[in-house]
């Protein structure tokens, strides 16, 4: 989601709902009753269903079976009972009459809407009503031998991000499911002039994780109008544990959504790649007509003093994960994919609306059952919030957390320009005065004493405590994809300019300390036509075009040798502040608009003794001084070999001459 801001205002529905609420007092929710046990929602004891449902100051909470998942009568209704820590709690019959079910609850002698309760793990049509089904159940063969691919660090991560969309939907994708979770199973799959396409692009790429916009239950797709090809980012969540059914074969079946998702993620794994899902918890796609305000009103959500939903998100609410119940669901969340799904990653949309105990507890929950899954986020909000900042998992405060990474937006700013103001160019592209931006991500926010932190664009002081805390980027599914953006910011320039412009940015992030973050297509120069917010803009914007792949053949082909060189060398993927500070020297007296570093002393134990990573952002030759030396020549411009590309001695106060916009790495063995 967008790091709005000021924006915000201007752009009210962008990739989200937005529904407000007004209260008129806000009532004392700490005074609620919480539970602490861990069987809310429907669980299943040999078969047999219990739900148990949080409902604190409902006065009778009734239990309603359905035959389908939309329409007709209810075939049954129970009167739950009221249990302990707030919650109504009913044993179904071993043979339930019905398939689907809801609850309503009777609040202040008001009966409220029929919904699913917050915990639901299966749905029907839309997500109108709960399943009675098991999730474990509905698993692919052999699911219980799917195993997560080995992770040593966390720089060891190269991340790709997509839309399961995106990945399958053009004409000419081979592939035959399309825009369906299922498309990304289907192998060796080819597309214009034999170019791999979808899972096998994917892996011929070289990332090591797949991060999917969202893809639990969101609310802007009509299942069952799947004909219309409706297309949403789905940053409008409807239900926080449930897959979305727009994306399975067929949505109105709730197997068919659990089942297909597993396969996805077992597809994965066994080709070696694990799955980041993109988790949307700090609000909800309409705060009035949610599970949550029908059964606890207001609880789970912020209000301003006046009663009203305050608005950090952009969306019409915010979630209030400082409360305990709230908490408790977020965390519980989070491991339930995890452990369900055998999810291996999570990136938290606008992170910094959620509080820093939550994020804590998230990493908690996690490493109890693997400690290499890897979380991030945004550190920031779209706009203001209630909590205070000290108590947000904002960028500033990632330093009190523990293996929770955020996106850094100082280099991708500093890189190709500011992300607002389109118009801007940046590093890559001869904007001057970015220097020391581009250098905070190429140290991965940490603490480096040959840093003028007071010259960085947002942050004056570093906020990562480890470069695995810090997601260098240049661009994502928001604002302009970076071709378009380098397009927009340097007018006049041709092709070939932009493109030296576009091969020099990702050189940047690539070869930075931290984890390296790359949209799906960038690697061969995808477009969107220009458009800066293309989340609910038709297929034929938002799909992969792969006949862009075969026709900038080469640059895809740079792309995976430079994934490849970051994956082969480990003094570009340290894994401490400490480390980067002892093997990362930047050379003085580089002249404006050039950057020059070497990592020394085989850093990583890397084969390579000397590192010598020189960067020319002007849109003109610059002369930079180099250490003396003979050196192999293994990235130069828009080439890549690491046998080498050729020597070259430098012979000492004797300058070299870098092209406009390029990069040049020399190494000594």
């Amino acid at each position: 989601m967008k790091f709005l801001l000021f924006l915000s205002l201007l752009v009210v529905a962008t990739a989200c709902a937005v529904s407000h609420k007004t209260t008129s007092k806000v009532p004392d929710f700490a005074a609620y009753p919480t539970y602490t046990g861990s069987d809310l929602g429907l669980t299943f004891v040999r078969g047999q269903a219990t739900l148990r449902v949080w409902a604190p100051t409902a006065e009778a909470l009734q239990l309603k079976l359905y035959a389908e998942g939309t329409g007709g009568a209810p075939v049954a209704t129970y009167a739950m009972q009221k249990s302990t820590g707030g919650t109504w709690v009913y044993q179904l019959p071993a043979r339930p009459p019905g398939r689907f079910y809801v609850v309503q609850a009777t609040i202040g002698g008001k009966q409220m809407a029929e919904v699913p309760d917050p915990y639901v793990h299966a749905v029907g049509l839309n997500g109108l009503r709960g399943a009675l089904l098991d999730p474990a159940t509905a698993s692919p063969a052999a699911w219980p031998d799917d195993r997560r691919p080995e992770l040593k660090q966390a720089t060891d991560i190269v991340i790709g991000e997509a839309h399961v969309r995106d990945l399958s939907m053009h004409p000419q994708s081979g592939i035959a499911h399309k825009g369906k979770f299922l498309g990304l199973t289907e192998t060796g799959t080819h597309g214009p002039e034999g170019v791999s396409t979808g899972l096998a692009h994917v892996q011929e790429l070289g990332i090591t994780h797949l991060h999917l916009l969202p893809t639990n239950d969101f609310a802007s797709v009509d299942e069952s109008r799947l004909e219309e090809n409706r297309y949403n980012w789905g940053y409008d969540p409807l239900h926080y544990s449930v897959p979305e059914g727009s994306y399975s074969t067929d949505p109105a079946d709730p197997a068919a959504r659990i089942r297909e998702l597993k396969q996805l993620v077992q597809t994965l794994h066994r080709r070696e790649l694990r799955l980041v899902l993109d988790v949307v918890y700090n609000h909800t796609a309409d705060a009035a007509r949610s599970s949550f305000d029908q059964l606890v009103p207001g609880y789970y959500y912020r209000q301003k003093p006046d009663g009203t939903y305050s608005d950090a998100t952009a969306c019409g609410n915010e979630v209030a994960s400082e409360r305990t119940m709230v908490r408790k669901l977020i965390v519980e969340s989070v491991a339930y994919w995890a452990r369900e799904y055998h999810v291996d990653g999570f990136r938290f949309d606008l992170m910094g609306v959620l509080d820093l105990r939550t994020m804590r507890a998230v990493r908690v929950a996690l490493d109890e059952i693997d400690h290499s899954i890897f979380v991030y986020g945004e550190g920031w909000t779209a706009g203001s919030s209630p909590l205070p900042e000290t108590e947000r998992a904002v960028k500033a405060n990632i330093l009190k957390l523990d293996r929770v990474a955020a996106f850094g937006d100082e280099l991708r700013d500093g890189v190709k320009g500011h992300y607002a103001r389109q118009t801007e160019p940046g590093f890559a592209s001869g904007q001057p005065g970015l220097e020391e931006s581009v250098k905070f991500g190429i140290v991965g926010a940490t603490q480096h004493p040959q840093l003028d932190y007071a010259k960085v664009n947002y942050s004056k002081a570093p906020w990562a405590t480890e470069p695995g805390q810090a997601i260098n980027y240049v661009a994502c599914h928001d604002d302009r994809v970076l071709w378009d953006k380098l397009t927009v910011a340097n007018p006049g320039a041709s092709e070939e300019e932009l493109l030296r412009m576009d091969v020099l940015s990702n050189t940047i992030v690539f070869t930075s300390q931290g984890v390296p973050f790359l949209p799906v297509g960038d690697e061969f120069l995808r477009t969107k036509g220009g458009s800066h917010n293309s989340y609910n803009l038709p297929d034929n914007v938002n799909q992969l075009d792969w006949a862009r792949k075969a026709r900038y053949r080469s640059v895809f082909g740079f792309y995976q040798q430079l994934i490849g060189l970051r994956r082969a060398h480990p003094a570009f993927r340290l894994p401490t502040r400490a480390l980067v500070e002892k093997h990362l020297a930047f050379l003085p007296a580089m002249p404006a608009n050039t950057i020059g570093y070497q990592l020394l002393h085989h850093a990583g134990n890397d084969d390579w003794g000397t590192i010598t990573v020189l960067l020319n952002g002007n849109r003109a030759p610059a002369t930079v001084p180099a250490p003396a030396g003979t050196y192999t020549v293994v990235l130069r411009g828009q080439e890549i070999n690491q046998k080498g590309l050729g020597t070259l001695t430098v012979a000492a106060g004797q300058p070299l001459t870098l092209p406009a916009s390029s990069a040049l790495i020399l190494v000594q063995p």
